[in-house]
C-alpha cells in the first residue's frame, strides 16, 4: 500500500471519528441556558472529555506497541458511537452528560494517538513525519466540522440530532479503517537490555528531546482546549453585546472557518518545521500566541467583527506547532518505545485540555460572570501558560529530526 494512499485513507477516518468531539463546546450556550450551569460547571463538562482522555491514553496507547494500533483503533470507536447516541437519549443534565462525554474521552483515547500509530507504523522518515502533519489536520478538520454540522443540525432538528449525526460519523469512520487499512504485526526490537513494563515511562521521560516536545504539547493542548471551548461562547457574548449578528457569520460558522485555517496551520506549521527547524519555528508560534492571548478579550469591547478577525487569527497560530510538537515526539521515540512516547505525549497535552477549560470557566465565575474583563483575564492567563512550552524548548534543546533542515547549520540527528 503507497503512503500516499495510507495517508489519505487514515486521514479519512480521523475526519469522520471527531465529528462529535466539539459538539458539546459547539452547542455549550444552550447547554448553560437549559440545564442552568455555572460557567465552572461547564468547565467541568468540557474538561470531562480532556480528563477521562488523560485517564486512559497511558494504558490503550502504550498497548500499540504489543498490539496492531489498528485494533484498538476499531474497539474504541465503535465504543465512541454508542456514546453519542447515549448523549442523544439520555443527556439531560449536568450528571448525566458528564458521565457520558467522560466514556467519550476515554473512547478517544484509543482512536487519536493509535489512529497516529498506525501511519508511524506503517511509515519511515519524510513520509512518516507528513502522515503525522496530515493526522492532525484530519483531526483540526473534523473539529471545524464538528462546530458548524452542530450549530446546523441543532438549528433544524434540535440538538439531539447533532449526537445522533455523529455516530452515524463515527460508524462510516469504523467502516474505512476496517476494510481500508491493512493489518500490521508490532515490530519487536531485540536488543540486550529488558524490554520496560507496559506502564513503565521512565525510559521515555529520559528521553530529553522528546519530553521537551511532550511538556510543550502541555502548554499547548491547555491553550487549544481552553481557546477552542470556550470560542463559540466567547463570540456569542460579543455577539449580543452588539445587537446579535446574521446566521452566515454565527458563532458556529465562525468556529468552522476557524477550523479550516486551522488545518492548513497545521501542516504548514510543519512544513516551515522541516525547512527552518522544529525549536525554532516552535519558540516563535509560541510567543505569537502569548502575544495575542493578553489582546483578545479586549476586542468584545470593540465589536463583534474585530472579535471574530482576531479569533480566527488566534486559532490559526494555535495551530501551528500542533502536528509539529507531535511529529517532534514521535520522530525522537526510541526503538520499540513509540507507542509509550505518544501516551506520554497525548498524556501531557490533554492534561492541558482538562484544565485549560475549566480554569476559564473558573476566572469566569470569579469575576462575575461573562464581561469584557472576565473573559479579558480569562484568554489572558493563557499567556502565563504558554511561557511552560517555552522554557521546555529553550532549556531541553529538543533534536530537530531527519529531514528538518535548520537554518543555522546541518540536519541534527534524533537524541537516543
Amino acid at each position: 500500500m503507497s503512503a500516499a494512499r495510507l495517508i489519505g485513507v487514515v486521514f479519512m477516518a480521523q475526519l469522520l471519528a471527531q465529528i462529535g468531539a466539539f459538539t458539546v463546546p459547539a452547542l455549550l450556550p444552550i447547554f448553560i441556558d437549559s440545564w442552568e450551569l455555572s460557567h465552572t460547571k461547564a468547565g467541568w463538562l468540557i474538561g470531562a472529555w480532556a480528563g477521562a482522555y488523560v485517564l486512559a491514553v497511558p494504558i490503550l496507547v502504550s498497548l500499540t506497541d504489543r498490539v496492531d494500533a489498528k485494533k484498538i483503533y476499531l474497539v474504541s470507536i465503535a465504543l465512541t458511537t454508542m456514546t453519542h447516541i447515549g448523549y442523544a437519549l439520555f443527556a439531560d443534565g449536568f450528571w448525566s452528560a458528564f458521565f457520558l462525554r467522560a466514556v467519550a474521552g476515554m473512547c478517544w483515547a484509543g482512536t487519536y494517538m493509535p489512529g497516529l500509530k498506525v501511519l508511524s507504523d506503517r511509515l519511515e522518515g519524510t513520509a512518516q513525519t507528513r502522515g503525522v502533519s496530515w493526522h492532525a489536520a484530519g483531526v483540526g478538520l473534523s473539529a471545524a466540522f464538528s462546530f458548524l454540522i452542530s450549530g446546523l443540525v441543532s438549528d433544524w432538528l434540535g440538538w439531539h440530532w447533532a449526537f445522533g449525526v455523529a455516530g452515524i460519523c463515527t460508524t462510516i469512520a469504523f467502516l474505512i479503517m476496517w476494510l481500508g487499512v491493512p493489518d500490521h504485526a508490532p515490530t519487536v526490537i531485540r536488543t540486550k537490555h529488558k524490554r520496560p513494563a507496559l506502564l513503565d515511562f521512565r525510559p521515555v521521560l529520559r528521553n530529553r528531546s522528546a519530553l521537551a516536545y511532550s511538556l510543550a504539547y502541555c502548554a499547548h493542548g491547555w491553550e487549544m482546549f481552553a481557546f477552542g471551548s470556550w470560542a463559540v461562547t466567547f463570540l456569542t457574548f460579543t455577539a449580543i453585546s452588539f445587537g446579535g449578528t446574521s446566521d452566515l457569520l454565527g458563532p458556529t460558522s465562525v468556529a468552522f472557518v476557524m477550523g479550516l485555517l486551522a488545518t492548513w496551520s497545521s501542516v504548514a506549521g510543519n512544513e516551515l518545521c522541516i525547512r527552518f527547524g522544529r525549536q525554532q519555528v516552535v519558540l516563535w508560534i509560541m510567543i505569537s500566541t502569548m502575544m495575542v492571548a493578553v489582546t483578545i478579550g479586549l476586542f468584545s469591547a470593540i465589536g463583534y467583527g474585530a472579535a471574530v478577525v482576531l479569533s480566527i487569527i488566534y486559532s490559526s497560530l494555535i495551530y501551528g506547532d500542533s502536528s509539529a510538537l507531535t511529529a517532534g515526539a514521535s520522530g525522537n521515540a526510541e526503538p520499540g518505545q513509540r507507542g509509550a512516547t505518544l501516551a506520554v505525549h497525548s498524556t501531557f497535552g490533554h492534561l492541558g485540555g482538562f484544565v485549560g477549560p475549566l480554569v476559564i470557566g473558573i476566572i469566569l465565575d470569579l469575576a462575575g460572570s461573562e464581561s469584557v474583563l472576565g473573559w479579558t483575564l480569562a484568554f489572558g492567563h493563557l499567556a502565563i501558560v504558554m511561557i511552560v512550552g517555552i522554557v521546555a524548548i529553550a532549556y531541553l534543546k529538543p533534536k530537530d529530526l531527519p529531514g528538518d533542515h535548520p537554518v543555522h547549520g546541518k540536519v541534527k540527528r534524533p537524541c537516543r
